[in-house]
């Protein structure tokens, strides 16, 4: 029974697996990892946990171990797992997500995939057919993209408007100029991979981007949790 544990930038999700399936997934502010012991339908017998949200979620994390007196596997990035090869110039540098992102893509296509994790920042990588990961971009996210012009200009609002091709209002513009920034930087990633490429999106914006997304595309519910269980999975 495999804990999952991705604690991002804004909160954390969970998930249960018993090796098969999950049994339980969901999500917590942080504030609240403590009651999740007294919601899980079976205890862990493995807690593994990717943290990008530094100190506190750790010692969180930890506490949350204590509790069923198991230790915590600390997801990091390495040059190779599960049949993945990582291509950056500093592999243990790579954002330990990302890593399990790319590993839960791997997990479920074997092709050329180009792997979005659409949160807080948007991160689109770029897997080749063998399993290597060639590199990629990290851009804000879409609602960092409306804030930041909200907060750093003196005439723009917080924008609430629509998409549309081609805007004629302020709110539409932003929210457009947000999606087509984000769409346009996919589709230079997925020319840069030289072949045909499923795009695989994740995360709490996946589906506004994806709705505007041309070529193949999937939309993975929990990208990240994926790739843990699977590296846990493969733990002896």
């Amino acid at each position: 029974m495999i804990l999952c544990l991705d604690a991002g930038n804004s909160r954390l999700k969970y998930g249960l697996h018993d090796g098969a399936n999950w049994l339980d997934k969901g999500a917590l502010d942080f504030r609240e990892l403590s009651t999740l012991s007294a919601t899980l339908p079976k205890p862990p017998t493995r807690i593994i946990a990717c943290n990008v949200a530094g100190e506190p979620s750790r010692l969180a994390i930890e506490s949350l171990a204590a509790h069923y007196d198991r230790p915590v596997i600390w997801f990091k990035s390495t040059d190779q797992a599960c049949s993945v090869t990582n291509g950056y110039k500093t592999p243990t540098q790579l954002g330990a997500d990302r890593w399990a992102a790319l590993i839960g893509a791997r997990s479920l296509h074997q092709a050329a995939s180009i792997v979005v994790m659409c949160g807080t920042a948007t991160t689109i990588d770029v897997l080749d057919v063998s399993g290597n990961f060639r590199g990629g971009l990290i851009l804000p996210g879409l609602e960092l993209m409306r804030s930041a012009l909200a907060g750093k200009t003196a005439g723009l609002p917080l924008a609430t408007g629509d998409y549309v091709p081609v805007p004629t209002s302020t709110d539409d513009a932003i929210i457009s100029g947000a999606l087509h920034a984000t769409i346009g930087a996919i589709d230079r990633m997925r020319k840069e991979i030289g072949e045909p490429a499923m795009c695989l999106l994740s995360g709490g914006a996946a589906l506004e981007i994806a709705s505007r997304l041309s070529g193949h595309h999937q939309v993975i519910d929990n990208l990240v949790l994926k790739g843990l269980a699977y590296f846990a999975s493969s733990l002896s």
